[in-house]
């Protein structure tokens, strides 16, 4: 067994190791990484042959959390990992996005890389290392790859930046983004910012790529070790003939469309399919389907090249926009009633219809990740259906494109949120045409619905899809890209933020060597581009409505000591449950720290007015002179026991019931008769509740009058002429007694 191990230590003194030869050996590629207590093993396997009719690279990525790696039982009846989770999906996503760029163009072979976690620690991220380990298993395996990759997080903590951070500071940064790069380039950027400035974003994505060329050059010296030749392949037949009589016959027709700058994206479409299908035509008829899927190859390239020389040479686009040009955008606010808010947001062929639905902490979403556990108040869902771009087939649920826009625009506006709110909010973007980013529709659309809702957000967020066209020579940003202008661009540069800074960013590169300078235009380009889409913003909607809907559920949110958590919910939960019963409310009980939060929510005042009264009738102080309505609870012959309020009990003693003589309480109290108290004293020693009728209640009227006599004796008494000084008893004459007499006690 050869195995071989690599190191790479951080400048805070971690150390990551790559360690291959000894697990998973039959892989095509496997390494070990190893950081503390977190170990991810990274396998790729790739087919020998590609499939047939395949022109594409089939590379399929997938991130999995084994539960036992913090030793954990999964959720759930099955009691094991199932489907992958949504955190899953956005590592995946990170990896792929990563990699897909740096296989050769020509090489079509099924590839699958799987990074699993094995073991981890509740500070260590797995999720920054896990593109590293997938790069080294690549590395060492014979599969042509342009690479080695690495990926790791920038966070800015305390005004400093930090390589892959622990969990525990990652949680007060202000800046965490995840960078991906070869040695010479960078290949993706994703992350989330409270307001941060361009420069400051492209100051981190820099710190990023100085740790990832070490990394990268550590992955280099592993594949030396190993030693593994590359394997030859051949996955596409070529006809280079028929390649330049296509360059020849088409180049100009597929110019003439793109130079047609129709914004209508099906007819466009329509158009360049003809000069294709012309072309087809003209073949001999036993040699068209023989060659159909080479001339649709070769076509392709002849329609990207077509459509970026018309851009480089004439600053002209598809749709005829200039390269800073955004769209005719339109947008409303409230156009649905039932939600509790809604929005639509219209960029050219680009439509989000978002909704806003508030909830109270039985809504909050429940994570159960192997290394994470919590809640979450604030949901983002992205919905992406067919129709959207006109293609006729069913939804099948929700698909990793879903989950990770859904992130994004989530990420971008989470932070505008006010601190402290007391609802759930969740928002849901359904996309109902899509050419363009539609993930940057949803954070428009969103924060329409957040300010309809009536949600005061600290400010609006605004979004914007950028793109990139170069021949190395010549260079065009271009703002609001469409789908052909992702497709066949070089780079997707997605930017939110308010009118203060960046809030999230999401950005592929698709070719070699991409200057800061050009990444620095294209930021700035961003920022007036979201500078114009939120003026129409504010234009529509200026500020979050004054109020909720008036169908939203209300929430007041009181606070009680740890202790009235019990008398609140009860024996069994019997109070709260007859509170809710009674008042038609819906009642959250949370610990925090030495108090009780609790949230009351519910669709009008008055329901929400008797929880409250219960609810502070149960956990108020007693207070001795206070007056409260009780109810009889036990009768004795010294007095009655009365429940003054919620689970206490005191003592109305019968002397206390009325002004005149009371022989029997039961004369005038029975059990369960509601009477009016005041309490006079709790004894310091017991605690024990003194109350008093009588104190409440009229006095009669002869009484009263012997009340008034008393109180003027006293007064007379107190007014009567100072008789002069006592005499003093040293003055006395003394009286001599003679002797005592001795005690005869115990003389017996």
């Amino acid at each position: 067994m050869n195995i071989i191990e690599k190191s790479i230590t951080l400048k805070d003194g971690r150390v990551i190791t790559l360690e291959t030869g000894k697990l998973a050996k039959q892989a095509d590629g496997a390494v070990m990484l190893k950081m503390g207590n977190t170990m991810l093993l990274a396998t790729v396997c790739s087919a020998q042959e590609a499939g047939p009719d395949v022109d594409f690279m089939p590379l399929s990525v997938d991130y999995k959390e084994k539960f036992s790696a913090v030793g954990r039982f999964p959720g759930g009846f099955t009691r094991r990992e199932g489907r992958a989770s949504d955190y899953e999906i956005l590592v995946s996503r990170l990896i792929d996005r990563a990699l897909r760029p740096l296989f050769p163009d020509d090489y079509h072979a099924e590839t699958f890389v799987q990074v699993t976690l094995y073991s981890a620690d509740e500070e260590s991220m797995p999720d920054c290392l896990a593109g590293l380990a997938a790069s080294a298993a690549i590395a060492v395996s014979d599969i042509p790859f342009h690479g080695p990759i690495s990926e790791v997080r920038v966070a800015r903590v305390n005004g400093e930046l930090m390589i892959n951070p622990t969990k525990s500071e990652l949680a007060t940064a202000d800046l965490d983004i995840m960078v991906a790069a070869t040695y010479e380039n960078i290949m993706m950027v994703e992350g989330e910012m409270n307001e941060v400035s361009e420069k400051e974003m492209l100051d981190a994505i820099k710190f990023a790529h100085e740790a990832i060329k070490d990394h990268c050059l550590v992955q280099m010296e592993l594949a030396k070790a190993v030693n593994k030749e590359k394997r030859a392949y051949c996955h596409e037949v070529n006809d280079e003939e028929l390649r330049k009589d296509i360059w020849a016959k088409c180049y100009d027709k597929a110019y003439a469309v793109a130079r047609q700058c129709n914004a209508d994206k099906h007819l466009r479409e329509k158009l360049f399919t003809e000069v294709k299908e012309e072309y087809l035509e003209s073949l001999p008829e036993e040699e068209r389907e023989a060659k159909k899927n080479m001339v649709s190859r070769y076509y392709h390239d002849v329609e990207k090249e077509a459509v970026r020389r018309m851009i480089l040479d004439e600053g002209l686009r598809l749709d005829g926009r200039t390269t800073e040009q955004i769209r005719p955008i339109w947008c409303e606010a409230g156009p649905l009633p039932g939600p509790h808010g809604s929005s639509i947001f219209t960029r050219g062929e680009t439509q989000s219809l978002s909704t806003v639905t508030l909830g109270t902490k039985l809504d909050e979403k429940i994570i159960d990740e192997a290394t994470e556990q919590g809640k979450e108040k604030f949901l983002l869902h992205y919905n992406f259906p067919p129709f959207s771009t006109g293609e006729a087939k069913a939804s099948r649920g929700v698909g990793r494109r879903e989950v990770g826009h859904g992130n994004l625009a989530h990420r971008a506006l989470k932070r505008m949120l006010p601190d402290n709110y007391p609802y759930t909010v969740r928002v849901v973007s359904d996309i109902l045409e899509s050419n363009g980013s539609s993930s940057m529709a949803t954070v428009c659309a969103g924060t329409l619905a957040l300010m309809d809702a009536g949600i005061p957000i600290k400010k609006p967020v605004t979004g914007i899809a950028m793109g990139l066209i170069t021949d190395n020579e010549k260079y065009a940003v271009l703002s609001d890209i469409l789908g052909d202008e992702d497709h066949l661009g070089d780079m997707d540069f997605k930017v939110t933020g308010t009118v203060d800074g960046i809030t999230a960013t999401q950005m592929d590169i698709k070719v070699d060597g991409l200057p800061y300078e050009i990444l620095e235009k294209a930021l700035d380009q961003a920022r007036r581009g979201r500078l114009h889409i939120m003026n129409i913003i504010k234009e529509t909607l200026p500020e979050p409505r004054p109020d909720l809907k008036p169908h939203a559920p209300r929430m007041v949110t009181l606070t009680v000591d740890k202790d009235q958590i019990g008398a609140i919910i009860g024996p069994g939960g019997k109070i709260i449950q007859d509170i809710q019963e009674k008042s038609g409310a819906v009642i959250v009980i949370e610990e925090v720290g030495n108090q009780g939060i609790v949230d009351i929510a519910a669709t009008n005042a008055e329901s929400i007015e008797i929880a409250v009264a219960r609810i502070k009738a149960i956990a108020c102080k007693p207070e001795v002179g206070e007056i409260y309505e009780g109810v009889v609870k036990t009768i004795t012959a010294f007095g009655a026991f009365v429940e003054f309020l919620p689970g206490k009990d005191g003592l109305l003693h019968v002397s206390e019931i009325d002004h005149k003589r009371v022989e029997k309480v039961e004369d005038v109290l029975k059990e369960g008769d509601r009477v009016r108290v005041k309490l006079i004293d709790i004894d310091p020693k017991t605690g024990k509740f003194k109350l008093s009728r009588k104190v409440l209640l009229p006095k009669p009227e002869g009484m009263e009058q012997n009340d008034r006599q008393n109180r003027g004796e006293r007064q007379d008494r107190g007014e009567r002429q100072d008789r002069g000084p006592r005499q003093d008893r040293g003055d006395r004459p003394h009286r001599d007694r003679g002797p005592r007499p001795e005690r005869k006690e115990n003389q017996e």
